[in-house]
């Protein structure tokens, strides 16, 4: 651990030169969102060149996208816990370490066992990276600076989720699927130097007796959280009651689904009562539950978690839309997503202004409103003969909602907790985002797909009774996602399933905009409990004994 301030003349100039660098150490903390954020994208575009160079099967596949979601979620809780122990930077550092090496692993992969080995580290990086930026911007920022810092924060996870289909385009089309995963090196070299160069060291003041390990509550946590979004990202695969062919296992005909979310009730009650216990008897514990007595910080997580339900939801299916029905290339896609970033990167620069003006908590429902005013039109605008012109402005004022609403909801959740509990705080935050995007991919992709299966084949019920030999061309659109609508296209003879593909896809990238609009309307219902936070001053007298370095 770094020393205190105090400590000397050596640790007054670190000090002194963490104070004065501070805005490049956010810089620093930035980067390692958007590597993480725009990794969980740009895989998703790279899918297709994976499977033609290794030749994996559609299980390993899958397992390269979600085993990654799976570990990054469960673990966030733990090593928020943990970065508040050990400290922040350093945990972010070993996050990073971890995350670039896995990357190379990745980058490198032979097989389809290597890749998905690769993801698994990856997710296990991401998960002390997230928790642990969050903290940081809380312990080494205060006041109006520190709104500004959470600013540029939402602002990051918003644009790479949309620049990150962009890169990954780029990349496939001009280079490798392998530079996805190869671009996280550098980046993750300039992170670490970041974080060494400009970031202090934070963590909890070590008070009183030193308190216990909770490995109990750690597991249950892991257990119970990893249980949950496995549940959430295989439920349309395994199937949500009877198990399907795909199913890893089932019992009689129940599937592993319902099997797993049991399993998360049992863990996530045994892990609420046990961390009760623990609190009661004095002793440390993976989450304390008293933060769920601030109401900022209990409805504002809340609010995260539906938001999320429908911002990252629809992250899913636009790219598939632009692609399979419009015809546009992965890079073509990416670059009509553009808006979006834009739209959040443009919000950031007003959202310190605005937040001067009103209060924070003012900012998110604005934010959100955009949002549900821009999802809507782009609902209505989904059409087949539609074009990038006509969804680009409502994109960029979508971003904007997303730029104005996801960092002040992080600061409206963070104002009133002290900053010695930032990590779990934090990690808190980031496992209901994870939880809400995850619910939200279940949700919007289910309506996606069961409308793209379901419309094509009433389409074309006529044509296959007439004509068995039709129904595995019509099963393949499913299979593939959309994927075989092109090629079915360029054939004449089959230009008419194309047709009603694309017609049935257009009809559930609509059905999905209207539910996200529906969620980000119920997250803004939510957000009506939270009161603006008056003559707080976030993160500042309740962390008495923090110990960061340019303290």
């Amino acid at each position: 651990m770094d020393q205190p301030l105090n400590a000397g003349t050596a640790g007054t100039g670190r000090a002194s030169r963490y104070v004065r660098y501070r805005w490049w150490g956010l810089v620093a903390i930035s980067l390692g969102v958007a590597m993480i954020i725009m990794d969980a994208t740009i895989v998703s575009v790279a899918i297709p060149s994976i499977v033609d160079d290794l030749g994996i099967s559609s299980t390993e596949i899958q397992w390269v996208q979600e085993i990654y979601t799976l570990l990054f979620a469960a673990l966030l809780l733990t090593w928020g816990r943990i970065a508040d122990r050990v400290g922040r930077r350093r945990i972010m550092l070993t996050g990073v370490v971890i995350f670039v090496v896995a990357s190379v692993l990745c980058a490198f992969a032979g097989s389809g066992g290597l890749l998905i080995a690769g993801r698994a580290l990856q997710g296990l990086g991401g998960s002390m990276i997230l928790p642990t930026t969050l903290a940081l911007l809380n312990a080494n920022f205060q006041g109006r600076e520190r709104g500004i810092a959470f600013a540029i924060w939402g602002s990051t996870i918003g644009g790479m989720a949309a620049v990150g289909p962009l890169l990954g385009g780029w990349l496939t089309e001009n280079a490798s699927w392998r530079w996805a995963f190869g671009i996280n090196v550098p980046i993750g070299v300039l992170i670490a130097a970041g974080l060494l160069l400009f970031v202090a060291e934070s963590s909890e003041p070590r008070t009183g007796p030193r308190q216990g390990v909770d490995i109990a509550g750690a597991l249950l946590s892991i257990l119970g959280f990893g249980a949950l979004v496995f549940g959430l990202i295989e439920g349309r695969s395994y199937g949500w009651w009877n198990a399907t062919d795909d199913a890893l296992f089932s019992v009689g005909s129940l599937s592993p689904v319902p099997l797993a979310f049991a399993l998360a009730v049992l863990a996530l009650t045994g892990f609420v009562l046990l961390e009760r216990k623990r609190t009661d008897a004095g002793k440390g514990v993976i989450l304390d539950l008293s933060l769920f007595r601030i109401p900022s910080f209990a409805n504002g997580n809340v609010t995260a978690l539906i938001v999320s339900f429908g911002e990252f939801g629809l992250i899913l299916s636009l790219p598939l839309w632009f692609q399979n029905v419009l015809g546009y290339s992965a890079f073509q896609a990416g670059l009509a997503l553009v808006p979006l970033a834009a739209g959040s990167f443009l919000a950031s620069g007003a959202v310190a202004g605005l937040s001067r003006r009103f209060s924070p908590i003012l900012v998110v429902r604005l934010g959100l409103c955009l949002e549900i005013l821009a999802i809507a039109a782009l609902a209505l605008l989904i059409r087949p003969d539609s074009t990038a012109w006509l969804t680009s402005p409502i994109l960029l004022v979508y971003g904007m909602g997303v730029g104005l609403a996801t960092a002040q909801l992080t600061s409206v959740v963070l104002a009133e907790v002290p900053v010695a509990r930032s990590g779990q705080a934090s990690a808190t935050q980031s496992t209901a985002r994870q939880t809400g995007s995850a619910l939200g991919i279940a949700v919007l992709g289910t309506a996606f797909f069961t409308t793209l299966k379901e419309g094509t084949a009433s389409r074309l019920s006529d044509d296959v009774a007439a004509n068995p030999l039709l129904g595995p061309l019509v099963d393949s659109v499913n299979a593939s996602s959309g994927g075989s609508i092109a090629a079915l296209g360029a054939d004449p003879q089959t230009a008419y399933i194309a047709d009603a593909a694309r017609a049935a896809m257009t009809d559930g990238a609509s059905l999905a905009a209207w539910i996200a609009a529906g969620a980000l309307l119920i997250g803004l219902l939510t957000s009506l409990r939270i009161r603006p936070v008056s003559g707080a001053k976030p993160g500042g007298d309740a962390g008495a004994g923090e110990r960061p370095e340019s303290a």
